[in-house]
């Protein structure tokens, strides 16, 4: 489980700010606007981080951004690398997958940012641009 002060970053990539139209293969009809958080594979093993129902502080979370366009939200880690991993690979607003897009809209982020992911808790974190 994280701890306060636990922390990683990932460099953005097209696919995590455009999740919704930019992604292969696709499922879905593409859907404007949605974003994710990556979660390194190393730091969900080492947070414990899991894509199932276990609750605040494995899957779920309650996420602010630094400069305050979310506030106190509920972030899901989803996803996984493959069948029966239960780790999960990326975080989005809990049934809002726009809302992290939006937030990169908002600060105007660019492939090559860097997110920045701090615990302040083991249930709260707070994300922001570098």
């Amino acid at each position: 489980m994280p701890q306060r002060g636990d922390s990683y970053q990932v460099k953005l990539k097209e696919t995590h700010l455009n999740w919704g139209t930019y992604r292969n293969p696709t499922n879905r009809d593409p859907v404007e606007g949605e974003g994710y958080i990556k979660i390194p594979r190393e730091y969900a093993i080492r947070y414990s981080i899991y894509n199932s129902p276990e609750g605040f502080g494995s899957n779920l979370f309650t996420v602010s951004s630094r400069d305050g366009f979310l506030h106190n939200e509920v972030l899901r880690a989803q996803g996984n690398s493959g069948a029966g991993d239960t780790y999960a690979k990326q975080f989005a607003i809990d049934k809002d997958l726009r809302r992290i897009g939006a937030w990169y809209r908002s600060q105007n982020a660019q492939v090559g940012d860097v997110v920045q992911v701090t615990w302040k808790s083991p249930t709260e974190i707070l994300v922001e641009i570098l």
